[in-house]
Order: structure tokens, then C-alpha cells, then sequence
């Protein structure tokens, strides 16, 4: 056999096949990509952009009568454009943004195994730790992006609908448009961070089992129970431990005299929590034997 076709294959002094680069593996644009042609993106966002005319359609058919100037979010929601985005956001905080949220991050190495692909693509190499974050981003993309579709349809509803005057709290304090608007940017801050507790959570049940539906619904069930445990006043000062106490502390927004304490203390939560679930995640999927 002559010496020309005796092909070799040179290698880094790591052992790594000379060429090979980490850091080029699963590009976000990819993954990105990949997660946005699914069907369960589509729809989750496609639901997200209609429920805004789902909530004036329930308005509208449900009472004829002129909207009120005052009582609680829901009495005030027809109120001016900026309390229709207003009840929207407090309508959905609670379980649909939760659910949205565990979706994309419950879903996203729990769907792979499923479909045996997560040896593919940890062979082709793709580093454990690289494979997790580029999926844990492209995740709280896709949740960002769904936390800003349902306000921004609702105020385009809501201005076309009702209007653009000031937004009336239920205080009985008048708010006008832009500081109305800014109050709004600042709550949809405060429940991306307060969420995160929920995407720690997902994505550590989604490297911990091979069904995305698990992942998903453990996720969300927690989140549950945790505002059911909320409503028990016996608790006393122990529910301040609850990851979902300050769910609602944004609301302390649509005051002209803020108080930031509760959101303060909900974002130190929501972050303690979330960095907890994120770096037990990583060292769960670092050892755990991928055979599916």
C-alpha cells in the first residue's frame, strides 16, 4: 500500500481533532431557528397575539354598559387603552405567562430526548454545558418574546378600542400616557425577572426526564400549589418564602407614590430561586448518562 493512501487524522494536543471549534457548535441563529419552525412556538404566540381580541370580544359581548372610573382592575379594564393592557397582564401573570415560560424551557432538552435525538447531537460534539446554555437562551428568547407580544397587541387593541386617555387606578388616581406606558415597561421588567424562578425550575425538570409534558406540568403544577399555599394566612411570614408571594408586587406600579420594597424583595427571590433550579440543571446534565 503506497504511503498516499494511508489517510491520518491530525489532533490538538487536547485530543480534539485539529479544526474542531466548541464555540461554532449550535449556533443561536440555528437553534433559533430550529425552535421557531415548531409547531408548539407557533401556536403558544399565535394564542398569545389573539387573546387580546379574545378579552374585548368578552367585554364587548358581556355589557353594553359605559366603562367605569372606578373599583378593581377588572371593573377599570375598559377604562382607556393602557387598563386594558393593565388587565391583561394581571389576568395572565399568574398561570398563562407560567405556563408560556415552562413551555419553552420544559420543552427544550426533555422534546430532544424524547425524539432520541440528544445523542446526536451531543456526538456531533457538542459540549454538554455549550449544548444547554445556547438551548437555555434561545429559551428565554422565545419567552421574552411572548411576555412582549400579549402587552403589545393588548395596548394596539386597547388604543384603537378605548382609547388613549389616562389610565385610571383602582385608587381613583389619573395616569397619563407616558407615564402610564413607562409604569407598564417596568411591570413587564419585574415579571421577566419574578419568571425566572419558573425557567429554573423547567429546565432542571427537563434535563431530569425524557417527557417534555413532565417537565412542563411539574413546572406549572409548583407554581400552583405555591399560590395556593399563598392564600393560607396561618402561614404568617413563612409565605414570604413562597417563589410566587410577590407575583402581584408590580401592581405597586400603577401607584403615583411607588413603593419598590415588595418588588425588591420578589426579584431577590425570583433570581435566588432561579440561579438555584439553573445550577443544579447544569450539574444534573453534566453527569447524567444520555441514552436517549
Amino acid at each position: 500500500m503506497s504511503e498516499g493512501s494511508v489517510s491520518s487524522t491530525e489532533t490538538r494536543a487536547d485530543g480534539a481533532i485539529a479544526g474542531y471549534r466548541e464555540g461554532r457548535t449550535l449556533p443561536l441563529r440555528v437553534e433559533l431557528a430550529r425552535q421557531f419552525g415548531r409547531r408548539r412556538t407557533q401556536v403558544t404566540l399565535g394564542l398569545l397575539a389573539v387573546l387580546p381580541v379574545v378579552l374585548l370580544l368578552a367585554f364587548e359581548l358581556g355589557s353594553n354598559s359605559t366603562a367605569r372610573r372606578q373599583g378593581g382592575l377588572v371593573d377599570l379594564a375598559t377604562a382607556s387603552g393602557q387598563n386594558f393592557v393593565t388587565f391583561a397582564l394581571f389576568a395572565s401573570a399568574n398561570f398563562l405567562l407560567v405556563v408560556v415560560v415552562a413551555l419553552f424551557f420544559g420543552d427544550t432538552v426533555a422534546s430532544e430526548a424524547s425524539w432520541s435525538s440528544l445523542k446526536y447531537l451531543l456526538a456531533i460534539p457538542v459540549p454538554r454545558g455549550r449544548l444547554l446554555r445556547q438551548k437555555a437562551l434561545v429559551s428565554g428568547m422565545l419567552s421574552v418574546l411572548g411576555l412582549l407580544v400579549l402587552p403589545a397587541m393588548s395596548l394596539a387593541v386597547g388604543l384603537i378600542w378605548y382609547g388613549a386617555g389616562d389610565m385610571v387606578t383602582p385608587t381613583g388616581e389619573s395616569v397619563p400616557l407616558a407615564d402610564g406606558l413607562t409604569a407598564l415597561a417596568l411591570a413587564l421588567c419585574y415579571l421577566a425577572v419574578h419568571l425566572f424562578w419558573v425557567a429554573g425550575l423547567a429546565l432542571l425538570l427537563s434535563v431530569s426526564t425524557d417527557a417534555p409534558l413532565s417537565a412542563v406540568g411539574g413546572a406549572a403544577l409548583v407554581s400552583i400549589v405555591s399560590q395556593i399555599l399563598n392564600q393560607i394566612t396561618d402561614l404568617g411570614s413563612l409565605r414570604e418564602f413562597l417563589p410566587t408571594h410577590y407575583s402581584t408586587a408590580w401592581a405597586d406600579l400603577l401607584s403615583t407614590d411607588i413603593d419598590w420594597s415588595n418588588m425588591a424583595a420578589g426579584a431577590f427571590s425570583s433570581l435566588a430561586y432561579g440561579t438555584f433550579f439553573v445550577l443544579l440543571a447544569v450539574r444534573r446534565f453534566a453527569r447524567k448518562d444520555i441514552t436517549s
